[in-house]
C-alpha cells in the first residue's frame, strides 16, 4: 500500500507535464516563432484563402500547371486520407497507370518533345505533394502559354521566379509549388488586362 500513493502522484504529475504543459508550451512557441507554418502555410490572395503551400490541388484546365497525380481515397489531394498507391515498382497495375498517365500527358502537351518527367506520372507517398520539379514545370510551359495567349518565354520566366531551392542545397532538390505558380499566372493575366 505504501507504494500506491507515490505511484499515483508520479502518474498525475507526468500526466500534467506531458499531457497539458508540454503541448501548451510547444503550441505557444510554434504560434509565436512559426505562425505561418503553425496555421497551415495558407496562401491568401486579396484576403481570400486559395489553399495551403503544403497540400496539392488538382488542376486540369490547359491554362494551369498540373501537379503530381494523387492516389488519396475518395478524391485527389484528400488531406483526410493521405497515402500513396502502395504498389511496388514491378506491379503491372502501377506500370499500366504510369503508361496511361504518360499517354494522356502527351496528348495534352503535343508541343513537348522530351520524355514526360517522372513526377508527372507517379504519385508521391502521401498523395498530397504540392510541388513538382522545375523540369516538370518547363515541360508543361508550351501548353500553358498557348492556352493563356502568352509567350513561352513569359511562362518560363514565371517558372524561374517560383523555383525554390532548399537551404542548404544538399538537403533536397529544387521544386516549384504548383498552386503558387498558377496563382502567379492568374495575377499576370490580371495585370495584362488592367494595362489594356
Amino acid at each position: 500500500m505504501s507504494q500506491i500513493r507515490p505511484a499515483i502522484i508520479i502518474f498525475l504529475v507526468l500526466a500534467l507535464v506531458t499531457g497539458v504543459f508540454y503541448p501548451l508550451l510547444t503550441t505557444s512557441l510554434g504560434e509565436w516563432w512559426f505562425a505561418r507554418q503553425a496555421n497551415g502555410s495558407l496562401i491568401e490572395v486579396n484576403n481570400e484563402v486559395k489553399g495551403s503551400a503544403l497540400i496539392g490541388q488538382q488542376f486540369t484546365q490547359p491554362g494551369y500547371f498540373h501537379g503530381r497525380p494523387s492516389e488519396t481515397a475518395e478524391h485527389p489531394y484528400n488531406a483526410l486520407s493521405s497515402g500513396g498507391s502502395n504498389l511496388s515498382t514491378g506491379n503491372p497495375e502501377l506500370l499500366q497507370r504510369v503508361a496511361q498517365r504518360a499517354e494522356t500527358l502527351r496528348a495534352e502537351n503535343p508541343d513537348a518533345s522530351r520524355p514526360v518527367p517522372v513526377d508527372l506520372v507517379t504519385a508521391s507517398a502521401s498523395g498530397l505533394d504540392p510541388d513538382i520539379s522545375p523540369d516538370a514545370a518547363y515541360w508543361q510551359a508550351a501548353r500553358v502559354a498557348k492556352a493563356r495567349n502568352m509567350t513561352q518565354a513569359e511562362v518560363e520566366k514565371l517558372i524561374r521566379e517560383h523555383i525554390t531551392t532548399p537551404v542548404p542545397a544538399f538537403t533536397g532538390v529544387p521544386v516549384v509549388n504548383v498552386l503558387a505558380l498558377n496563382l502567379a499566372l492568374d495575377a499576370h493575366a490580371a495585370d495584362k488586362t488592367s494595362l489594356n
